[in-house]
């Protein structure tokens, strides 16, 4: 289960970045996961829960993980024409091409975040 992993990174940032920011808590994280990760999000919801609970994480304690699938997006090298996908029929559906390149969903990365700050 990478999401474990997965959860454990952005828990650790944001700690980090809340802490230097002199918050007093997280209140909530948004995250931009791509479908192309193969990252499943209700274990992320899952993984991300079960450590917030844990003392390192103590400002993230009752945080809210807000989280955006993006779908693929490829270009076609032969045609240019841009188009959304699933994980596994990337051929282009202009010109059934196969010179394809991946410009959206492999993301990975934390949008935002919303904390309090002392007043």
């Amino acid at each position: 289960m990478h999401e474990l992993g997965i959860m454990t990174s952005v828990l650790d940032a944001v700690e980090s970045a809340a802490t230097d920011a002199g918050a007093t808590r997280v209140i909530a994280v948004n995250l931009k996961i791509g479908e192309m990760t193969e990252a499943i999000e209700d274990a992320l919801v899952f993984a991300f829960e079960a450590l917030r609970d844990l003392p390192e994480y103590g400002l993230c304690k009752d945080a809210q993980l807000v989280i955006e699938m993006v779908r693929p997006k490829s270009e076609c090298l032969e045609c240019g024409n841009c188009y959304e996908h699933d994980r596994f029929d990337m051929l282009c559906p202009k010109c059934g091409s196969f010179a394809t390149k991946l410009i959206a969903g492999r993301e990975l990365e934390i949008d935002s975040m919303e904390v309090d700050l002392p007043d």
